[in-house]
């Protein structure tokens, strides 16, 4: 037999699980009490949670600029989840629904929000893209705006991004503040209040189109509702040609109480319908106080909208084309509710 004894059912081990040592002593078993020891510490850490990577330096920096505390690297056996849930209630991620500051990815389409002027509050960027020329120009245009530049990892731009095609540039946009609906009926001027709603209109870009056309024709504002709806977005800023710096966007709750309140107000309620009675040429409300409704293209006005609605205009249009874009649609409009204004004393 073997110099070595075997305990019963143990198959060569103690039954605490010890083993033997060099010598063929047996080794006691601990029994389970130091299993914790043989267990991982998890999966590693973002980059921006690992103590001294620059990417969780950069994370401290706009911390402290901010005027927040220092987020603390996880030790021990915190999960990666955890942490990064703490990390996201200091940063809330990106909505796109101006609600939250937006992320744009991409280097055209960041150099693109740059010339357009659109108000960001940072510009992240990885340490090998700052060698492409769009990034180059995407960091001097940020510069020159006075948005801060912060060198950024990819698994950072990965979670800022919500996964979009970076391309290893990140663009921080920030949050829009919405007017009041009621803030709209006040002017310095002394024409009487030109407001737009839109109803159901979902592209950023027609609401950017249509802020550039209300301001282009003397409109006091925007108003959108507060839900199934295109907020301001990048997409919006674009579109409008810097128009949202000048002219305010509001957000109603309901969009029909809304209109009913501004009724109580004095103004008088137009909605664009393809099979409206009065032709857009024929509205007899343009030289007055009014709210001009736009609904989305194909689906037109919601019933109840339609019904707040003091009377529909149609624009017409000649051939089988049965809808408008809902950005020219009020395009054309405002025109002719311009013209009559003109022509007031």
């Amino acid at each position: 037999m073997s110099g070595r004894r075997k305990s019963e059912g143990s198959n060569g081990k103690t039954p605490g699980g010890g083993g033997y040592t060099k010598s063929g002593k047996p080794r006691p078993g601990t029994g389970g009490n130091r299993r914790d020891r043989l267990e991982g510490k998890g999966p590693t850490p973002p980059a921006y949670m690992r103590p001294g990577h620059p990417a969780q330096r950069a994370v401290a920096a706009r911390a402290a600029a901010a005027g927040r505390p220092p987020q603390k690297a996880g030790v021990g056996r915190r999960t990666v989840s955890t942490r990064r849930s703490d990390y996201e209630k200091e940063n809330p991620a990106p909505r796109g629904s101006g609600d939250g500051p937006e992320m744009v990815a991409g280097r055209n389409p960041v150099v693109e929000s740059l010339r357009a002027r659109v108000p960001a509050m940072a510009l992240y960027v990885s340490g090998r893209a700052q060698e492409d020329e769009r990034v180059a120009e995407a960091v001097q245009l940020a510069a020159g705006a006075g948005i801060a530049v912060l060198e950024a990892g990819l698994s950072e731009l990965d979670r800022l991004t919500g996964g979009a095609v970076h391309q290893g540039v990140a663009l921080r946009v920030r949050p829009y503040e919405y007017a009041h609906p009621d803030d709209l009926t006040q002017r310095e001027t002394g024409t009487p209040p030109l407001i737009v709603a839109l109803d159901g209109v979902t592209d950023p870009r027609n609401l950017g189109a249509v802020v550039r056309s209300a301001a282009a024709f003397g409109a006091s504002g925007v108003v959108v509702p507060s839900r199934r709806s295109a907020g301001v977005s990048a997409g919006a800023w674009k579109a409008s040609a810097g128009a949202l710096a000048r002219l305010p966007v509001a957000r109603a709750v309901n969009l029909t109480r809304t209109l009913e309140a501004y009724k109580q107000r004095g103004l008088f309620v137009a909605g664009l319908d393809a099979a409206g009675p009065t032709d857009v040429h024929d509205m007899s409300i343009a030289d007055g106080p009014m709210v001009l409704v736009v609904g989305s293209e194909g689906r037109g006005l919601s019933r109840v909208v339609a019904t707040a609605c003091d009377m529909l205009v149609r624009i017409p249009m000649a051939g089988a084309t049965e809808s408008l874009n809902a950005g020219v649609a009020a395009s054309i409009a405002l025109y002719e509710i311009a013209s009559v204004r003109s022509r007031l004393p």
